[in-house]
C-alpha cells in the first residue's frame, strides 16, 4: 500500500491538521492499493500563506533563472520515467503503452515547451506614448481532474513557474499519486520553498476553499461544467481571475472523399483513447448520408483492433476510472437505446470475461438525432454517436449545434471542404486528419467549455497581469 499522508508546504513534507483519509482504488482490480490525507482549510492556509511569502522574490527571479529551473524539471522528470509510468497505470488504469506514451510523455513536453518558450517571451514591450509589462498575478490555486494526472498538472504548474507566479495544487483525490511523484521532482531540483505547495483533499473542503479564498490572486481549473460554474460563483466574490477548462461533446466531420476505413479507425480512436476519459474526444461523429452503410460496417472490421482488457496486457483500452464513472456510462448506454439510437456495437455491461475491474464496451450508436441526450452531454466514456448530412454546410451546422466549444476534427482529403470544415467549426482547437500535437499551440474552448488558454505562450499569459507606463524610462 501507499500511503502519503502528508502534504507538502513551504519546501516540506508536513502532517495534516486534520485525521481524515481516503483510500486509492486501482480501476483495474477494484481494491485499494493506496491512501493518502485529505487537508483542511488550516492546511490550505499554510500554503497559501507560504506561497504569499514566496511571491516577492520569486516574481523577481530572473527570467534566465526560471528556464533552468523548467529545464532541471523537465531532465529530473525524464529521469522518474518508469515511476511516473507505473503509477499512472496502477491509480488510472491506463494501458502501459498509454501511460508511457500519452500520459508521461505529455507532462513532460509541458515542462520543455514551457522553458522554450520562456526564453524569448516578452515581459516589456515598447510601443509609441507607452511601455506594457508583465507581471506574474500572485498566488494561484491549481485544481486538476483524475484523467490525466501528468498532462494538466504539468502544464497549469510549468506556465505558473515561467510566469513567476507561486502555486498550491489540489490534485484529484481518485489520481494522487503522479502529483506526489511532481512534488518530489521539484523538491530534488530544488524549486524555492513556498513557490510550489501540494495540498490533498476534497473537493468541497479544499477545492472550495481554493477557489474562495481571499489570499489567492487567480485560480486554474480543468473538470466538469457544473464545478466549473461553482468555482466561478466562490471566486466572483474576491473578484478572483479564473481560467477554466471544462467539457466537451466535439465533432469529427468526415468528408465524403475520406477512406471509409481509416476514417472509421480515426472514430474509434477517439472514444478508445484514454477509455473515452478525454474532454477534447471527437464523440459525434458526422458521416456523409451516402456513406451511412459502408462506414457502419468498417467500425465492426475495425474495432476487433481496439483491444480491452487488464493494462498491463498489452491492450489498448483499460478500465474506467471509478465505479461511480462507470455506472455513469453505463446510464447513457441505456439511455441512447432508450432514446431511440441503434445500437451498432457495444452496449451495457462489461465485455467478456472481464468481470473484475470497471471495464466497459467501446459502444457506438447510429441513427443519432442530434437533440438526443447521448449527442448532447459529456458522457466521458467510450461511447460514440453517428450522425449523418447531406451537405457540408449542413455538418457545419450540425457541429456547432452544441452548448460546447472545445476541439473538433475533419478528415478528408479536399484542401478547400478541409479549409472550410476547419474555419466553420466553433471551437478552440480543430485538427485536420492525423496532425500531431504542438505543445506551443494554445488549447482551451468556447462557450461552455471554458474561459481562457493552456499550454505555450499562452499558457503563461494567463498567469500575468499587463501593466501600462506612461513615460517609463528607456534604458
Amino acid at each position: 500500500m501507499k500511503r502519503y499522508l502528508k502534504h507538502y508546504i513551504n519546501g516540506e513534507w508536513v502532517e495534516s491538521t486534520g485525521s481524515e483519509t481516503t483510500e486509492v482504488i486501482n480501476p483495474a482490480t477494484e481494491e485499494a492499493f493506496g491512501e493518502i490525507s485529505l487537508g483542511t482549510k488550516e492546511d490550505l492556509d499554510k500554503a497559501v500563506q507560504a506561497a504569499r511569502d514566496a511571491f516577492p522574490h520569486f516574481s523577481q527571479m530572473p527570467k534566465e533563472e526560471r528556464v533552468k529551473m523548467l529545464e532541471d524539471i523537465a531532465e529530473e522528470y525524464n529521469n522518474r520515467k518508469d515511476d511516473i509510468i507505473d503509477t499512472i497505470t496502477e491509480e488510472l488504469g491506463s494501458p502501459v503503452e498509454v501511460s508511457e506514451k500519452v500520459h508521461f510523455m505529455m507532462g513532460y513536453n509541458h515542462f520543455a515547451q514551457a522553458a522554450e518558450s520562456l526564453k524569448n517571451f516578452p515581459f516589456i514591450e515598447e510601443h509609441e506614448g507607452h511601455t506594457r509589462m508583465k507581471e506574474a498575478s500572485g498566488v494561484s490555486g491549481l485544481i486538476t481532474p483524475w484523467n490525466f494526472p501528468t498532462n494538466q498538472t504539468s502544464t497549469k504548474i510549468a506556465s505558473a513557474f515561467a510566469a513567476g507566479s507561486p502555486v498550491i495544487l489540489k490534485p484529484a483525490e481518485q489520481t494522487p499519486f503522479a502529483a506526489f511523484i511532481l512534488t518530489e521532482i521539484f523538491d530534488k531540483v530544488g524549486v524555492p520553498k513556498g513557490v510550489f505547495n501540494l495540498v490533498n483533499g476534497t473537493g468541497e473542503v479544499i477545492g472550495d476553499g481554493i477557489s474562495s479564498h481571499e489570499d489567492i490572486d487567480f485560480v486554474s481549473f480543468t473538470g466538469s461544467g457544473a464545478t466549473g460554474e461553482k468555482i466561478m460563483k466562490n471566486a466572483a466574490e474576491n473578484i478572483t481571475n479564473v481560467a477554466l477548462e471544462l467539457g466537451g461533446k466535439s465533432p469529427l466531420i468526415v468528408l465524403d472523399d475520406a477512406d471509409v476505413k481509416d476514417a472509421a479507425r480515426a472514430a474509434l480512436t477517439h472514444i478508445t483513447n484514454n477509455t473515452g476519459q478525454v474532454c477534447s474526444a471527437a464523440t459525434r461523429t458526422l458521416i456523409p448520408s451516402s456513406m451511412k452503410d459502408e462506414f457502419e460496417q468498417a467500425i465492426k472490421d475495425v474495432l476487433p483492433e481496439f483491444k480491452v482488457g487488464d493494462p498491463h496486457g498489452g491492450n489498448h483500452m483499460g478500465p474506467i476510472v471509478s465505479q461511480k464513472q462507470w455506472d455513469t456510462v453505463q446510464s447513457y448506454m441505456e439511455k441512447g437505446t432508450e432514446e431511440g439510437a441503434t445500437l451498432l456495437v457495444g452496449g451495457p455491461g462489461k465485455p467478456e470475461g472481464l468481470e473484475q475491474g470497471y471495464y466497459a464496451k467501446p459502444t457506438v450508436f447510429t441513427e443519432v438525432d442530434n437533440d438526443m441526450v447521448i449527442a448532447r452531454e459529456e458522457i466521458f466514456g467510450p461511447v460514440m454517436c453517428v450522425l449523418t448530412y447531406d451537405s457540408l454546410d449542413e455538418a457545419i451546422e450540425i457541429a456547432n449545434d452544441t452548448e460546447y466549444g472545445l476541439a473538433g476534427y475533419v478528415y478528408g482529403k479536399d484542401e478547400e471542404k478541409l479549409r472550410k470544415a476547419s474555419a466553420g467549426i466553433r471551437a478552440g482547437r480543430v485538427k485536420v486528419n492525423d496532425t500531431k500535437a504542438d505543445f506551443a499551440a494554445p488549447f482551451g474552448g468556447y462557450k461552455h467549455s471554458g474561459i481562457g488558454r493552456e499550454w505555450g505562450d499562452h499558457g503563461i499569459e494567463e498567469y500575468l497581469e499587463v501593466k501600462t507606463i506612461l513615460g517609463y524610462p528607456h534604458k
